[in-house]
Formats: C-alpha cells, sequence, structure tokens
C-alpha cells in the first residue's frame, strides 16, 4: 500500500492549504483514514480521522479551523486547513488503519506545511 501525501507549502498565518493523501489502494479497505503531524521537536500526534462511516475525529488545536474528508471514487483524504496559525507549522502525515486482526497501520510520506506569522 502507497499513501502519497501532498499539498503542503509556505503560507501566511491565517491562510489556507488543502492536504491530499491518495492511496494505491480502496480507501474501503482502511477502517480509519487520519492525519498526523510532527512539528521539529516535538511527537507525532493527531491531527485528524475519519472512519468509513464518515464519522470524524479532531485534536482540540484544530477542531473548526481544520476538515477532514474522503472521495472514495478517487481513493484520496483530504484535509482542508483553514485559519492556520504559526503553530501549526509540521510535517504531516497520512495514515490508514485496517483494525483486522491483525492490525495493520500504513503512513505516507509527509508534507511540510510552513505558516508564516
Amino acid at each position: 500500500v502507497q499513501l502519497q501525501a501532498s499539498g503542503g507549502g509556505l503560507v501566511q498565518a491565517g491562510g489556507s492549504l488543502r492536504l491530499s493523501c491518495a492511496s494505491s489502494r480502496s480507501i474501503f479497505s482502511f477502517n480509519i483514514m487520519g492525519w498526523y503531524r510532527q512539528a521539529p521537536g516535538k511527537q507525532r500526534e493527531l491531527v485528524a480521522t475519519i472512519n468509513t462511516g464518515d464519522s470524524t475525529n479532531y485534536a482540540d488545536s484544530v477542531k473548526g479551523r481544520f476538515t477532514i474528508s474522503r472521495d472514495n471514487a478517487k481513493n484520496t483524504v483530504y484535509l482542508q486547513m483553514n485559519s492556520l496559525k504559526p503553530e501549526d507549522t509540521a510535517v504531516y502525515h497520512c495514515n490508514a488503519q485496517r483494525l483486522g486482526p491483525p492490525l495493520y497501520i500504513y503512513w505516507g510520506q509527509g508534507t511540510l506545511v510552513t505558516v508564516s506569522s
């Protein structure tokens, strides 16, 4: 399975970006897909997840600003990021999980988001 993340870049505070995660396999095969991020010197943290029933979950720090969605026909998950803040600067990684058993977890290569103040 390959997860190809794209859409990162440099944006000013208050701006928007949309990240995409394209899967080489049908995303119906994953129970949960999501985005995580890792800022310099910090641990990787959950940003948002979406399951096959379209239920979503967000970190408190991004609620009301970020929206995760999925396009099953394109095997792609998106993360719309609005009202970006400098503290959102990080490498954003796409994640896919098959709960099984056994549990399978897949990671994309990451895309860098830099928010300038």
